[in-house]
């Protein structure tokens, strides 16, 4: 692993690169990371606050954590972002989660809190805000990078309202366009994010990010700064 230089965008959004070698390589230490900020929290804390991303890097990570050693009984969990879709559906990252991970632990059905997408963008995003209130800040949030610099369900040019812990969103340029997604604000809140970057598709979106463009991405400003993880891109 190599850590390349920090920077410091105009949003002040402090940022750690960090490059990969391989996609197992980025995956065992992503555990390591989830597994360390859980031991961490619970010493401190005694739980483990953790927010999902969706995508094909973060499924290669919950299946390592299929099979680690934890304190699952204190790990809550929570997603970034989630498609109004049914329950059911394939393309639900909610669905994904449970499928490769959360049914083979024990972490406490009371403590998964899938966002209700099935009941559409507004009342969804009402529910997942509702079950927002009065938690702390996160622990750890995990996110993707898309192609066009999104993360979560923040979209570029798309405005995120940072009045609310979780907002619906209607026109993603993606499919399915109805979503439910938490505010890059509440996003904000948590004593560490880690991006998870990977493929040559994303090259684009990272060096406009290390350029200093706007990106969505560079909405996510915790006190504590967001380290990237990056497999299959050049940081130059």
């Amino acid at each position: 692993m190599q850590k390349s230089d920090q920077l410091t965008l105009a949003n002040q959004q402090s940022t750690r690169w960090f490059s990969f070698a391989d996609q197992q390589t980025i995956s065992e230490a992503a555990v390591n990371r989830i597994l360390q900020s859980a031991t961490s929290a619970i010493a401190s804390r005694g739980r483990f606050l953790l927010v999902l991303a969706g995508g094909s890097t973060p499924k290669n990570i919950y299946a390592l954590l299929r099979s680690a050693q934890a304190d699952w009984q204190n790990w809550h969990i929570y997603y970034n972002d989630d498609r109004c879709l049914p329950v059911d559906h394939p393309d639900r990252n909610s669905l994904m989660a449970h499928e490769v991970w959360l049914r083979h632990v024990p972490i406490p059905a009371s403590q998964i809190h899938d966002i209700p997408t099935e009941l559409g963008p507004v009342e969804g995003a009402k529910s997942y805000a509702k079950t927002l209130e009065g938690i702390s800040d996160f622990d750890l949030v995990l996110l993707g990078l898309g192609e066009d610099g999104h993360t979560a369900s923040l979209f570029p040019g798309k405005i995120s309202d940072d009045s609310v812990d979780a907002f619906p969103v209607f026109d993603a340029p993606k499919p399915p366009p109805e979503r439910v997604t938490i505010s890059a604000a509440r996003l904000s809140r948590t004593r560490e994010v880690l991006f998870l970057v990977t493929g040559a598709g994303k090259q684009e979106p990272v060096d406009n990010w290390r350029n200093g463009q706007a990106i969505p991405a560079t909405l996510i400003t915790p006190q504590n700064g967001v380290d990237v993880y990056c497999q299959g891109i050049i940081l130059r």
